[in-house]
Formats: structure tokens, sequence, C-alpha cells
């Protein structure tokens, strides 16, 4: 079974699921959790060749390796069929893509008769639902509120051919669409929400830089179509040793401060600390474990 007390991840590296020889590479290529998937990657002609493969990984060795996700269709025609198969206790959950508040309630519908049926405890196959149509953003906080789902996620394309729009390089016609995702998910108290993949595979820079933006947005992991891009993403979520220490001096001055009886005080730069200040800086630290 995943450890669902483990820290939520930084990097989702996708791979193709009818592409089994890739499975392995995925696993060890540093990124926290493995997405295969079931969905717009895999032809519709290789749909079953997919589910098998997805079901040998999750019945092999994965000691070492990345926690696994499931991406599955959310066609009629393919979800009971992609559910079935990826049900077993190595995996972590499943990826909804196109998700809304009637698909999420079918997918915990089934997931639920599923586990009954594998032995699973009730509710342990995790969700994290996709953004990806305007239904799902002005729903968002039911999609936060769904049973299972533990993070929500942005499906950038798909939403922007929904919603007409023509993103610029830093998809500043979506800065709205993150800002409600970050919104949602804060207020019903999950995990910060998976920024989309950054389709220039040979860019770092511009790698970094997206992955920076998204970071000061509110996202605290991204997905990845390729395992170069797993360490860049990896070091822009994680904090540096210099915000770290910046962060444990902070919480040092405040608890100096609270032993003389002072609610707040000022560093040695200084700039004020406060409770809020503080909450900053212990989220810096929950991120450098």
């Amino acid at each position: 079974m995943p450890d669902r007390t483990a820290p939520p991840g930084r990097s989702y590296l996708y791979v193709p699921g009818h592409q089994d020889s890739r499975h392995a590479r995925a696993l060890h290529s540093g990124a926290d959790d493995v997405v295969v998937d079931l969905e717009d990657a895999v032809p519709a002609d290789a749909k079953h060749q997919a589910r098998e493969a997805c079901a040998r990984l999750l019945a092999g060795d994965l000691t070492g390796g990345a926690r696994v996700w499931a991406r599955v269709n959310s066609h009629p025609a393919h979800l009971a069929a992609d559910l079935a198969a990826v049900v077993s206790p190595a995996l972590t959950g499943v990826w909804v893509p196109k998700a809304e508040p009637a698909l999420l309630a079918e997918v915990d519908e089934r997931l639920t008769s599923l586990e009954l049926g594998a032995g699973l405890p009730a509710g342990a196959v995790a969700v994290i639902a996709l953004v990806e149509t305007a239904t799902g953003v002005l729903r968002a906080e039911q999609l936060c509120e769904a049973p299972r789902v533990v993070r929500l996620g942005i499906g950038a394309a798909d939403l922007a051919g929904e919603l007409r729009l023509r993103p610029d390089a830093e998809s500043n016609q979506l800065h709205g669409v993150r800002l409600t995702v970050v919104l949602a998910s804060a207020a019903a108290g999950l995990a910060p929400p998976v920024g989309p993949v950054e389709i220039a595979l040979h860019d770092e820079e511009r790698l970094l830089r997206s992955t920076s933006l998204l970071l000061r947005q509110g996202f605290r992991a991204r997905t990845a179509l390729h395992p170069r891009q797993v360490p860049v993403i990896n070091a822009a979520f994680t904090p540096t040793p210099a915000e770290v220490e910046e962060a444990t001096a902070v919480l040092a001055v405040l608890e100096e401060a609270r032993r003389r009886g002072q609610a707040t005080a000022v560093d040695p730069a200084g700039r004020l600390v406060d409770p809020a200040v503080v909450r900053s800086a212990w989220e810096v630290l929950d991120r450098a474990r």
C-alpha cells in the first residue's frame, strides 16, 4: 500500500500507458510520482494494451521508485475498464481528466465497488481532479469537496481550447483560472494544486521560469512530459538553503520575542515578524523536508 503520510509530490511525470518499455525509467527518474497515462497519450486502438501494461507495472516491484498513479479516460466507453484494470494495493490513485462533480461522483462509486472486490479499505484509491473544462472551473469548490479528491490539477491545453483562449508564452490569459484553483484548494484544506506541463521539452530556462511563476502563484507541483524536466521542477519547488536559513531565523526571532511576552518582533533585517510571516516560514520548512 502506498505511503499516505508522505509529503505531496513536486513532480508528476506522465508516461504513455502502452509504452511499457518506458515505465521502469519513469519510476526511477527522480520524479516524486509517475502518472501512467491511459488517456491522451494512448491511441484508441491501444487502450487495452495500455491497461494491461499498467496492471503489470503495479503488480511488479516498485521498491525505491516513484508513487504510481493512472490517468483514466473520462469517456464512458473507457472509464469503467480503466478503473477495473488499475485498482490494486500498489496504486496511489487516479487522475480524472475533465473533472466535474457528476464525473467525480461516478468515479467514487466505481472505485468503492472495486476496492471492496479487491479487499482494499474504502477510500484507499485517491483522486487528483484535473480542471480542464469551463464547468470544472466554475465548480472548483465542489471538485475539492468531492470524495477522494486530495489535489486539483490544471490541463492548460484542453482548458484553453474550451475557453477559446490563445495563451501567450507566460499563459497570462489563464492566470485568473489558476487563482481560482489555488483559492478553492486552500479553502478546502487540500494540498496546493499541480500546475500544467511545459511543452518546450528542450528549453530548461523556460521550464525553470514558468515553474517559478507557478510557485509564486500558489502551486507546489507540476506535471512533466519527459524525465529531463524532473530535476528542474523538483529544484524549483524545493526551498534553497538560504530560504531555509531565513525561515529558521524568523521562527527563532519570534520564539525569543514570545519568551519576553511579545506577540511580534523585528528581525535583524528590520522586518516585522508576526504570525502571518511565521506561517510562511513554516511553509518553507515543510517543503524542505
